[in-house]
């Protein structure tokens, strides 16, 4: 808890009213990137707290949309559509599909991990299931020349899953933010340049 509250990114978000640290590490990522423009749709995985959708609602601005899933409760925010529910479920996926009235996807985001047990055997694989969905997501909902931002754990899976998305997507680069604590084994897959089938 003490590293909690001591980190800089921690003090930083309340001060700047963000609802989380991981704001900064999509911040950084979309100031090297250029991810996030005006009017853009865009589906947030594992939104609670809000932190990315935030970010995400106050830069595609008004005539963009930001539909935001996860299993935990989220408080609402200003132009975001909030589905709470495991969007592997077909009714959750379904709820997200019917907020998108058939609106081409340019993004596909997921800061998505599971509950760590501190064991790599039982957590690496969890965490690998969770980007494996977030990418079918993204084959299932991207236009054309989208893009998928995804949180990874390094480790087994890791060089398997890289090769996939380099099926589907024209470049793949990693990204370790700062806000991304040093010793900690995620890194940010951005996949650009979706190609449908």
């Amino acid at each position: 808890m003490k590293e909690h509250f001591d980190d800089q990114y921690v003090k930083q978000s309340w001060q700047d009213g963000y609802r989380s640290r991981a704001s900064y590490k999509l911040l950084e990522i979309d100031d090297k990137d250029k991810l996030l423009r005006p009017g853009m749709t865009i589906i947030d995985l594992g939104a609670a707290p809000g932190g990315w959708s935030q970010i995400a609602a106050e830069k595609v601005g008004s005539q963009g949309r930001v539909i935001a899933s996860d299993i935990l409760e989220m408080d609402s925010l200003a132009d975001v559509t909030f589905i709470q529910g495991d969007f592997t479920e077909e009714t959750v996926l379904n709820a997200i599909l019917e907020r998108l009235e058939n609106r081409p996807v340019d993004l596909v985001m997921s800061d998505m991990a599971p509950n760590m047990s501190g064991m790599a055997a039982i957590d690496q694989p969890q965490a690998m299931y969770l980007v494996e969905l977030a990418l079918e997501l993204a084959r299932e909902t991207l236009s054309p020349g989208g893009n998928l931002l995804v949180k990874v754990f390094q480790g087994e899976g890791f060089d398997s899953y890289l090769k996939e998305l380099r099926t589907s997507f024209k470049r793949v680069v990693t990204r370790k933010p700062g806000a991304s604590r040093a010793r900690s084994r995620e890194v940010y897959l951005l996949a650009e340049g979706f190609r449908s089938s």
